[in-house]
């Protein structure tokens, strides 16, 4: 990886952890091109109360290619699949150079908040979110619940 990718993964970690986003980083020592975030699930959603971990890894092409980020934390959620990779446009087309990864999450967070059915890539999750609501939000808190509280 190249000093100015090295250098603007430095400075995204350091801003993480030294601002009130309400999400905090842990950089591989080793391997700076890999992350841990952690973060707390939206407040007024079935997801409040959860603590959430993602893997992100960034590439030789960052910051104009997204980074790889997949949930670590089971979660239940029409745009996540059961291997934690998640459906949202700025991870694929819409990427541009200029997002941070602070933004990134408050994206997957907002995501988490407004699911797109529309876009799944968890089938079982759509259909309950648009057919079957009440059973879409008991399997999500028990999800919360199970997976996601310390």
């Amino acid at each position: 990886m190249n000093r100015l990718a090295i250098k603007r993964i430095i400075d995204e970690y350091k801003d993480i952890n030294h601002n009130d986003y309400g999400m905090s980083a842990m950089m591989n020592e080793d391997d700076h091109s890999k992350w841990v975030i952690y973060f707390f699930g939206p407040t007024e959603t079935l997801y409040e109360g959860g603590v959430f971990k993602m893997n992100i890894k960034f590439t030789e092409k960052y910051p104009y290619e997204p980074p790889h980020c997949t949930f670590i934390t089971k979660i239940f959620h029409p745009n996540i699949n059961t291997s934690g990779a998640i459906c949202l446009d700025i991870l694929k087309s819409n990427w541009i150079p200029s997002l941070s990864i602070a933004k990134l999450v408050m994206s997957i967070i907002s995501l988490l908040t407004d699911p797109n059915p529309q876009s799944p890539l968890n089938g079982e999750a759509a259909q309950l979110y648009m057919n079957k609501r009440d059973e879409y939000n008991l399997k999500t808190k028990e999800y919360t619940e199970k997976y996601a509280t310390v």
